[in-house]
C-alpha cells in the first residue's frame, strides 16, 4: 500500500513538472510567434508613459519619478535594442531630463551622450544611410540629408536635437561645439521637409542657435526672430516655453526689456494648455518668475 502511495505521488509529480514544461515551451513559443507584437506593446508602453510625463503638471514630482522611469526604459531597450520607436522614446525621455533636471555637469553630460546614443541607432534603422552621420563631413551629411522624406523628419529632429544636447552639454569643448554646423543642417533640412514637426520644436531649436551671438560677432538675431514667432505660431501660442526662451535668448541678446517683460508676462498670464503642454508649461512658468525677477539686474 505504502509502495503504491508512493508510486501515485511520484506520477503526480512527474505530471505536474510535464505540465510545467509543456507550459513553458508553449510560453516560449508564444514568445517567440508573438515577438513584433511584445515589440509593438513596448513602443506602445513608452509612448504613453512620455505622454502621462508630459500630461503632470508638477515638474517636482516627475524630476523624482523620471530616473527609475529611465532605467525602466533602458531595461527595455536592452532587451528589444532593434526597437527604433523604442530607441526614440528613450532619447527624447533622457534628453529631456538632462535639459531639465540634472544636478551636475557631469551628470548632465552622461544623460545627453545617452540620449544621442539611442537616437543615432534610431536614425540608423530607420535609414541607414545615416549610420555613420556623425563621423562624416558636413559636406558628406549635407548631400545625404537631400534624402530625407517626410516620414522620417520627426526621427530626424528627434537625431539632430539630442545632438544639440550633447553639444550643449559639452559647450567647453571646442570638438563638440565644432559639430553644430550638422546639427542646424539637419534642423534646416527638417523645417523644409516638415516644418509642423514636434509642435514646431524645429523652429525653436532653430531661433535658439541663431540666438547664440551678438549681430556685432556674426549673429542673425533678426533670422532668431522668425524662427521664435513661427514656433509660437505652430502651436497656436500653447508652447509657452518658446516665450520664455524668445525673452532669454532674443530680448536679452538685444537688450529689449520691453519686449523681455511683455512676453514673460504672457507666459505667466496663461493656462498651462493643452495635455500634451502641461510640463512644459509649467516648467516655462517656473523659468518666467526667475527671469522677470532678475529682470532690474540684467537691463
Amino acid at each position: 500500500m505504502q509502495m503504491l502511495n508512493e508510486s501515485n505521488m511520484r506520477t503526480q509529480i512527474s505530471m505536474k513538472l510535464l505540465i510545467k514544461i509543456a507550459l513553458l515551451v508553449f510560453f516560449i513559443a508564444e514568445l517567440s510567434a508573438c515577438g513584433q507584437l511584445l515589440a509593438n506593446a513596448k513602443s506602445d508602453f513608452s509612448e504613453d508613459l512620455s505622454s502621462t510625463i508630459l500630461e503632470f503638471d508638477d515638474p517636482e514630482t516627475i524630476r523624482k519619478a523620471i530616473p527609475t522611469i529611465l532605467i525602466v526604459l533602458s531595461s527595455m531597450i536592452k532587451s528589444d535594442p532593434d526597437n527604433a520607436s523604442l530607441l526614440e522614446s528613450g532619447a527624447q525621455l533622457y534628453g529631456a531630463y538632462a535639459a531639465g533636471f540634472a544636478e551636475t555637469a557631469e551628470s548632465k553630460r552622461a544623460l545627453a551622450n545617452r540620449a544621442f546614443d539611442y537616437s543615432s541607432r534610431a536614425i540608423c534603422i530607420r535609414d541607414s544611410n545615416m549610420c555613420d552621420a556623425k563621423s562624416i563631413s558636413y559636406f558628406e551629411f549635407e548631400q545625404k540629408l537631400a534624402g530625407l522624406e517626410k516620414p522620417n523628419a520627426e526621427s530626424m529632429f528627434i537625431f539632430v536635437s539630442s545632438w544639440a544636447g550633447v553639444i550643449e552639454a559639452n559647450s567647453a569643448d571646442w570638438n563638440a561645439i565644432a559639430e553644430l554646423p550638422k546639427v542646424k543642417a539637419g534642423l534646416q533640412c527638417v523645417l523644409d521637409t516638415d516644418e509642423t514637426v514636434s509642435n514646431g520644436n524645429a523652429h525653436l531649436y532653430m531661433a535658439v542657435m541663431e540666438s547664440l551671438l551678438p549681430p556685432a560677432l556674426g549673429g542673425k538675431p533678426e533670422l532668431a526672430k522668425k524662427h521664435f514667432d513661427r514656433a509660437i505660431e505652430l502651436s497656436h501660442g500653447e508652447n509657452l516655453m518658446a516665450k520664455v526662451l524668445y525673452a532669454e535668448k532674443y530680448a536679452r541678446l538685444l537688450f529689449d526689456r520691453e519686449l523681455h517683460d511683455k512676453l514673460l508676462r504672457e507666459v505667466l498670464a496663461a493656462d498651462v494648455g493643452n495635455k500634451k503642454q502641461t510640463l512644459i508649461n509649467a516648467l516655462a512658468k517656473q523659468k518666467a518668475v526667475v527671469l522677470l525677477d532678475s529682470a532690474d539686474d540684467f537691463f
